[in-house]
């Protein structure tokens, strides 16, 4: 039986609990506003400006930006998930440097240019026809070094004083629809490599439009990387290397693909340095067209040196693995159809079909064809 005292204690208790005021729900965390914001930057001021504050924008506008000279435009270490668009004209100061003009990194990173914008190097300051090996000191343009999960949409860039695009240290990056327009270029312009990369895994580069005097791609290094189509025109080809002689030397599985390449000096072309060790491997090139190519339409050669191919190959990088596959189109009567310069056993497992490249001379100095390919 309950006692009563029991029953009076129970029915204070409970209205002293009433009386209390009732307890404050627990805290919620303030959205992080700062990081929420949209922030433009433009002219003069904005290069510095955008450095300061580029960790608090989710959304980066660069409008009209004037980079000044000496100054990269620094949209490194973004905060994960940053944007950054560029709209009007971006231009950049005079002076000899070797750049970046402008350097992103960071995670899950868009990069977009707006419609009508344009990067605009006005390269014809630097540009003297000795590029990257003398005369003036030129910036690179354009660094995407150690971005991740990321993606640079829709960018055009006009008039790069030497190599445009230096992809490095990239894992999933997409590059689609990008333009470059060196046309301006073509007596003095040198060097002006569109897509340099290196020590990068899966890379795409799809739908870009080139003109320039150098590589319209040359990957030194990565795996996993994807260029598809392209349009190239005025400058050195589709490029694997050169390979060898730098701290990583390795390139497999790669695919360049429905491509075209004109007015170039060469189409396909595969480089590995004279002396020089490392690895090529599982590389395919399919549906490549080409015209008006004046050296070399397919050229494979295991001798190279800046400006001077030995002609003497060595084997420290072996080419294996690789695939060329509906690679047509002509060449200049005063060009070399297909060149393959390969060391003794340096060079094997190739598929090699669908091949026509016609117009220019049948080389005579070919050695050590693969089975299956042809010279």
């Amino acid at each position: 039986m309950v006692q009563v005292s029991t029953i009076l204690s129970l029915l204070a208790t409970s209205a002293i609990a009433a009386a209390l005021p009732a307890a404050a729900p627990a805290p919620t965390a303030a959205p992080d506003l700062a990081k929420r914001a949209s922030c433009t930057f433009s002219g003069s001021s904005g290069a510095a400006a955008v450095s300061k504050s580029k960790a608090s924008c989710a959304t980066i506008v660069l409008s009209a930006l004037a980079v000044p000279s000496g100054t990269t435009l620094d949209l490194t270490k973004l905060t994960s998930g940053t944007k950054v668009i560029f709209e009007g004209t971006t231009t950049f100061g005079y002076e000899e440097w070797s750049g970046p003009l402008v350097s992103v990194s960071g995670t899950d990173i868009t990069v977009t240019g707006a419609k009508g914008s344009v990067l605009d190097g006005n390269g014809a300051r630097w540009w003297d026809g000795k590029g990257s090996n003398g005369g003036k000191t030129k910036p690179k343009f354009f660094y995407a070094h150690s971005l991740k999960s990321s993606s640079i949409v829709d960018m055009t860039f006009k008039d790069s004083p030497v190599q445009l695009m230096s992809i490095n240290s990239a894992t999933t990056l997409a590059v689609t629809g990008l333009t470059m327009n060196n046309a301006n270029g073509a007596s003095l312009g040198h060097n002006t490599d569109a897509f340099d990369v290196g020590s990068s895994t899966g890379v795409t580069i799809s739908g870009a439009t080139i003109v320039n005097q150098d590589d319209c791609l040359a990957i030194n290094s990565g795996t996993s990387i994807t260029f598809t189509g392209g349009s190239c025109s005025g400058g050195h080809g589709l490029s694997i290397g050169s390979v060898g002689g730098r701290s990583d030397n390795t390139v497999s599985d790669v695919t360049i693909s429905s491509s075209t390449i004109k007015d170039s000096q060469n189409g396909v072309r595969v480089k590995t340095v004279y002396g020089a060790t490392g690895t090529v491997k599982g590389v395919t090139y399919k549906d490549i067209t080409l015209s008006g190519i004046t050296k070399y339409g397919i050229v494979i050669e295991q001798d190279y040196e800046n400006g001077s191919p030995t002609g003497t190959p060595t084997t420290g990088v072996p080419i294996t693995g690789l695939t060329v596959q509906n690679v047509k189109g002509t060449v200049s009567s005063s060009g070399t159809n297909i060149y393959i310069l390969c060391g003794s056993g340096s060079c094997s497992g190739w598929t090699w079909s669908g091949n026509s490249v016609t117009g220019g001379k049948k080389s005579t100095a070919c050695k050590n064809i693969p089975s299956g390919a042809s010279c």
